[in-house]
């Protein structure tokens, strides 16, 4: 047996005779490959059905219905705004660090979580204000990809119908995990190419070519998005060993594939590991997140997302057209196909699927991380399998209808038994509809196929059936989804004049590095500075700094997503702190029509602020770090001075609670105290829901929290003390709330805090320069203490001050470094946690890639030299 023809034993595939041959992967080929036209057909039904589903839906950017919901609105949207002011030079920051976000964020995380697939860099073509549709166009290209490399595969697996393999490639890329997950995850789109192009890398290292391919798509696909890759890297590893099985090798040369794919593999991971290596790092320096628990979904469900139009977020969306399920589920009855290849190919899927229903095996297929969501990440690998499953009933042969017979009796028990789940019952108007047609279509194209001396227009009309039924169910299945997700989800407008006001309001006061200008608390996404511009505390990411989520929250900041997505907190000490000298205020976002609707323009405000870099008296570094429970007394302790009165309050009417829980708000009350005159009231209740104002006048706020602790309320500004010292506060809760014992209302000296911020001005930088991870800072001749660089201490900051480098320490969250007797200068540099090992990782492995690549051409040219001096001596 030839080593690259696998045929003989699991294929039984004959070239067409009297063509031009040639050796391709495992499998012989005709010179004029048809998997180009396969590849190229499957990117094209892929392409139309997606945006004919948006159409249907009337969804951006063919309809008025935004597409942006959850984190494609939250995260990676800006994401990618960042990327491209990146790109063209107009971002604050580099890849270390991005100064835009939680005050001075490590980016190289955020990069290798959300863009660093090769698709990513498109953004550049595209104008600024159309970010939203340069992240559409890059969904549309990357799950059109995974349709072409499927295509591209099964013509590769066993040769067979090339229009076929398109059909079916289309199949695999507009899955149900591709339209209901992936579609508004779009960096997940990449393990769906991945999964593909590592088991055509298995192919080759079965048959011992392309090494230096392989391991470059292998690099290629960590690099772009590890997660998903990992898991695509675990579902090729299981069609590998099929293989391996199936062609009954020789134990040593099945060894030796082994270890060339482990070999590829481990290359290939080395050299993305300067990105892998840091975003690993990255999250174990992240705030915590919700720690799930799986919990199997029933079999009524499984089985109904089988089908297509249904949808359901917390269950696996296996859908992969009725088409490629009839084939998949008549491969054990097809009598063409060899029982090794029937068996083997239906125990995986079976495996597989019963995986993904196993708490251990969930967990391994997640990394051994339960996942923050959906607990069914990797159901793309089995829809994989079922379309590889599929094309192998048909590439031996169309099923005779005694395996279409069964195909169809299995087909209507899975329907019988979906029929019981709520994700049909629900959708039951179009689900059952859009079923009995692609059945129809499915069968009845199969069908036709299968008449004996069928002249070419019934073939043609079967290809159309099959195609259409495809193409029909797949556009509803995504249409559907859309609807479903803007019905159950948090949603955001694109980009649009709200946007642009703020991005002009934030340019018109941007100062950077002299002072940091907010975009505002009145948010139109949790990423606001990305998208418009600024320097904020919002920041949302996977990766969020555990210090940064935990400082601002002990200063009265809120957040959402557990802690995760931070806001911006309206508070002039803090803004002190932060050196926050401009502030925009913007109206609420029209698109969320939950909020009070009101118009007028975006408007800043400025303060005078002390500089990034202030120092401090060197006791003032000695202050134990852990901050006390009331946010007032931990912005005093960063800024360096009392400001605050802190009254008695008493809360009117009847309550339930405990001083350190809080008291319950259930109805209309008021919170009573005394301050003095003119000092400005601000109200801290992270677990009240509903509006506050004072009675004596002044804005009504919003306070957002929920009960189940996803969400806080941050601290805000409600207005001036009257004359007569009286503070009234009205509560409107708008469900059951708790507000703080005591310790809720903080008056403000704003004299006080003049001359704190005064004073801080006088003794801090005289200059501060920013570059990508580089912070350096001149300081007044004679200072003494400690320099505090208002900048969160996340991993990774090395200082030196007067040219001596010391670690940087933290001072409440914040860069500490204590100064020398003849300190004039303060240098601090950024290198993400991770970096240095991942280079070192990355160099060794492309060390051992060159070595490898050298001893091979080496043995090559030693075997022509001996082959020639053998022809010369014969």
């Amino acid at each position: 047996m030839n080593r690259t023809t696998l045929a003989g034993r699991e294929q039984g595939a004959k070239p067409a005779g009297g063509e031009e041959e040639r050796e391709t992967g495992s499998v012989k080929w005709r010179s004029a490959d048809p998997r180009a036209a396969s590849a190229l057909l499957a990117a094209l039904l892929t392409t139309v059905a997606f945006c004919a589903a948006d159409v249907i839906a009337r969804s951006y950017p063919f309809g008025s219905r935004t597409r942006s919901v959850n984190d494609l609105g939250n995260q990676y949207v800006p994401f990618h705004a960042h990327l491209w002011d990146l790109l063209h030079g107009r971002a604050d920051g580099g890849l270390l660090v991005n100064w835009q976000s939680g005050y001075g964020s490590s980016f190289l995380p955020d990069l290798g979580t959300y863009v660093s697939s090769p698709f990513a860099l498109l953004v550049a073509l595209f104008p600024r204000d159309e970010i939203d549709l340069a992240v559409y166009a890059i969904t549309v290209l990357k799950t059109a990809a995974a349709g072409a490399a499927m295509a591209w595969l099964l013509l590769s697996l066993r040769r067979g119908r090339w229009w076929a393999a398109g059909i079916l490639g289309a199949s695999y890329a507009l899955c149900g995990w591709s339209l209901a997950l992936a579609s508004y995850n779009p960096m997940w789109l990449d393990g769906l190419i991945a999964l593909p192009l590592l088991c055509l890398v298995g192919e080759w290292a079965m048959a011992g070519r392309r090494p230096l391919l392989g391991v470059t798509i292998v690099a290629l696909a960590w690099i772009a998005n590890f997660y998903t890759a990992y898991m695509a890297t675990l579902g090729a590893a299981l069609v590998l060993l099929l293989r391996l099985v199936l062609a009954e090798l020789p134990w040593r040369r099945a060894l030796a594939a082994v270890g060339r794919a482990a070999v590829t593999v481990g290359l290939g991971i080395g050299l993305a590991a300067p990105l892998v290596i840091v975003v690993y790092s990255g999250t174990k320096h992240a705030y915590p997140g919700r720690e799930g628990h799986f919990a199997p979904v029933g079999t009524e469900d499984l089985l109904a997302r089988l089908l297509p139009t249904t949808y359901s977020y917390s269950s696996p969306a296996l859908y992969v057209g009725i088409t490629a399920l009839v084939l998949a589920l008549a491969l054990p009855f097809h009598r063409k196909v060899p029982v090794r290849v029937r068996a083997g190919w239906t125990a995986l899927v079976l495996v597989v699927a019963l995986s993904l229903q196993w708490a251990p095996t969930s967990l391994a297929w997640h990394a051994f991380a339960a996942p923050n969501g959906s607990s069914y990440r990797q159901a793309f690998v089995l829809c994989a399998l079922l379309v590889i499953a599929a094309w192998h009933a048909l590439a031996y042969g169309l099923p005779d209808l005694r395996a279409l017979g069964a195909a169809a009796v299995l087909l209507v028990l899975i329907a019988a038994a979906a029929s019981r789940s709520p994700l049909t019952q629900q959708h039951s108007h179009h689900t059952w509809p859009v079923v009995l047609l692609a059945v129809a279509g499915a069968l009845g194209g199969l069908a036709l196929l299968g008449l004996k001396n069928s002249r070419p227009v019934l073939a043609g009309l079967a290809v159309a059936l099959l195609i259409g039924a495809q193409f029909g169910e797949a556009a509803a299945t995504s249409a559907v989804a859309t609807r479903m997700r803007l019905g159950q989800m948090d949603d955001y407008a694109p980009w649009g004049d709200r946007q642009q006001q703020e991005a002009d309001a934030v340019a018109s006061a941007d100062a950077w590095p002299a002072y940091r200008t907010e975009p505002g608390r009145d948010q139109t996404v949790a990423n606001d500075p990305m998208v418009v511009g600024g320097q904020g505390s919002q920041y949302y990411s996977s990766l969020t700094a555990d210090v940064l989520s935990r400082t601002l929250t002990a200063l009265g900041d809120g957040w959402t997503s557990r802690g995760r997505s931070l806001q911006s907190l309206d508070n002039p000490v803090t803004d002190a702190v932060f050196s926050v000298g401009a502030r925009v205020h913007n109206p609420p976002d029209p698109h969320q029509k939950w909020l009070p609707q009101g118009g007028g323009p975006s408007t800043v405000t400025r303060e005078d602020v002390p500089p990034l870099v202030t120092v401090r008296p060197a006791a003032a570094h000695s202050t134990p770090a852990a901050f006390g429970p009331s946010p007032y007394r931990n912005q005093e302790l960063l800024l360096g001075a009392r400001v605050y009165t802190l009254p008695r309050t008493t809360l009117s009417g009847a309550h339930k609670g405990d001083a350190a829980r809080g008291l319950l708000v259930d109805g209309a009350q008021t919170i009573t105290a005394r301050c003095r005159p003119g000092s400005s009231v601000f109200l801290w209740a992270p677990h009240y829901s509903g509006t506050a104002q004072l009675a004596s006048g002044g804005a009504q706020k919003l306070y957002r929290s929920d009960a189940e602790n996803t969400k806080i309320a941050a601290m805000q500004p409600l207005g001036t003390v009257p004359a007569a010292g009286q503070v009234r506060i009205d509560l409107k809760p708008n469900r059951l709330s708790r507000v703080p014992a005591q310790g809720a209302v903080g008056c403000l000296d704003t004299a006080r805090l003049r001359a704190a911020v005064q004073h801080l001005k006088s003794t801090g930088a005289t200059k501060v320069t920013v570059s990508d991870g580089t912070l350096h800072a001149r300081l007044p001749a004679g200072s003494t203490g400690t320099a505090v660089v208002a900048v969160p201490r996340i991993a990774g900051w090395r200082c030196s001050a007067g040219g001596d480098e010391v670690a940087a320490s933290e001072f409440h969250g914040l860069i500490a470094v204590p100064l020398g007797a003849s300190a004039t200068s303060l240098t601090c540099t950024f290198h993400p946690p991770g970096l240095r090992l991942g280079i070192a990782v990355g160099g060794a492995s492309l060390l051992a890639l060159i070595l490898i690549g050298t001893v091979s051409a080496l043995r090559r040219r030693t075997a022509v030299r001996s082959g020639e001096r053998t022809i010369t001596a014969h």
